[in-house]
């Protein structure tokens, strides 16, 4: 077990890796903090912290990720804009003393168990098929012509890809960050998806048929 201090941000959300992440900085002392990963290994840890609950008592177990800092445009008030990627898992051991403005944590890495890799290929394929169906019929019901996001190949990261995309409360969020299993995480992710896609189906294409009725109105009446 690999055990470092971190930099800390807690966030009312749940970052994965390899996931990106926008996020706007305009508290002093998180400017401090961005100011000094810069100048360091750009690398900061990510934790929930649900609205209006204390940074401090987040209990020691909790799972994060370590998150690098890819680019930053500054603003003319000392505010900025900053684009993380998810790099790596962590769990929280405790706080510590320090004379920076922002937390600073002591943590350990987390990792998966090792699974077969047949059994793993098989739901990440069912998984992605889901996601796909789920995805595009999402978007034709808000009429958005965008491509989806392109899916890792690797099973582990594409659990993870696929909790980033997809709207899931907080708390699942979390659990499916913190869990060492990928085929559990995939099969979750299986149950949610398939508890869902017929229902969004029938609605996309009840959807893009009443769009198609409403165009075809109103080419008669003109």
């Amino acid at each position: 077990m690999t055990v470092r201090l971190i930099p800390l941000f807690p966030l009312p959300l749940v970052l994965f890796p390899k996931a990106p992440l926008p996020l706007h900085i305009f508290e002093p002392r998180y400017r401090r903090l961005v100011t000094d990963c810069l100048a360091s290994d750009r690398l900061l840890g990510i934790i929930c912290n649900p609205e209006n609950a204390s940074e401090r008592d987040i209990p020691s177990g909790t799972v994060g990720c370590v998150a690098h800092i890819d680019t930053v445009e500054e603003l003319p008030d000392g505010r900025s804009n900053i684009l993380v990627s998810g790099v790596s898992r962590f769990t929280l051991q405790r706080f510590v003393a320090d004379p920076a403005p922002y937390n600073v944590a002591e943590i350990s890495s987390v990792e998966d168990v090792a699974e077969p890799h047949d059994v793993l290929v098989p739901l990440s394929m069912t998984a992605g098929a889901l996601f796909e169906r789920v995805g595009k019929s999402a978007r034709a019901i808000a009429d958005d012509a965008a491509p989806l996001p392109e899916l890792p190949a690797d099973p582990v990261f594409l659990s993870f890809a696929i909790a980033q995309y997809v709207d899931l409360d907080l708390d699942l969020k979390q659990s499916l960050l913190a869990s060492q299993s990928p085929s559990q995480r995939l099969r979750q992710l299986i149950a949610l998806l398939s508890g869902v896609v017929d229902r969004v189906e029938a609605r996309a294409v009840v959807h893009v048929r009443a769009r198609g009725n409403g165009h075809g109105r109103q080419a008669e009446l003109s």
